[in-house]
């Protein structure tokens, strides 16, 4: 019933190692101070802090999920500049805050979606150009400038701090290796929680998703087997 219940609330998965997880929360300190620094150039107290707001939840991805799709240099850059310009559009455009705050955020989702740079604390951006006040408001499409130079930073940031850890550098591509051809053998959850525990990062994706992945690769490729 206990491993029901693990199975059903995500907590299933393997863990990471200690230092893995402090390297993590160190990396966030970096990211965070250079971004709210940024920001209290451009911005009053508390716009500043909404926006600083944003960057902390990319910050999540960027040291804690680095290797992870939505965590690399485009949808982490893209993703906010996408949403500001859209989230600053619906501002001007509609008076109803309720609306617009709605609109913004599911606006900036199919943006990123056909851009292919989707980064939740970009939903965030656009939310905080409409709802971010008078400061905020002020400054048009000027605001897309604390954003870009915010996300830009936080990138620089994971660039630099994620680069001595050869099992963590940033962006995946400087660690991706050319897959090789495996047999296709049967692999179990078991197989898959040790393959994690080796590379003793954050994974986003489960060992379910990646054994029907698995699952449906073979399934397309036994047709091309005689």
């Amino acid at each position: 019933m206990f491993n029901i219940l693990k199975h059903w609330l995500g907590l299933d998965g393997a863990s990471p190692s200690h230092t893995e997880k402090l390297i993590s929360g160190l990396g966030a300190f970096c990211g965070i101070f250079v971004t709210y620094w940024i920001s209290s150039r451009f911005l009053g107290d508390t716009s500043s802090l909404l926006l600083v707001a944003s960057m902390g939840a990319g910050a999540v991805l960027l040291f804690a999920v680095p290797h992870g799709q939505l965590s690399q240099p485009w949808p982490a850059t893209g993703g906010h500049l996408v949403s500001s310009a859209i989230g600053i559009s619906i501002n001007m455009l509609i008076d109803n805050p309720f609306l617009a705050a709605a609109l913004a955020v599911s606006l900036a989702i199919v943006g990123m979606h056909y851009l292919r740079c989707i980064h939740p604390p970009g939903g965030a951006t656009a939310l905080i150009a409409v709802i971010g006040g008078p400061d905020i408001h002020a400054m048009g499409f000027a605001f897309m400038l604390p954003v870009m130079l915010n996300a830009l930073s936080i990138v620089a940031v994971a660039l630099l701090f994620n680069y001595p850890f050869k099992w963590r550098r940033y962006p995946a591509s400087l660690t991706a290796k050319k897959a090789s051809a495996i047999p296709m053998a049967e692999l179990s959850v078991q197989d898959i929680e040790q393959a994690i525990h080796e590379l003793d990062l954050t994974i986003d994706i489960t060992e379910d998703e990646l054994l029907e992945l698995y699952r449906l690769a073979k399934e397309k490729h036994a047709p091309h087997n005689p």
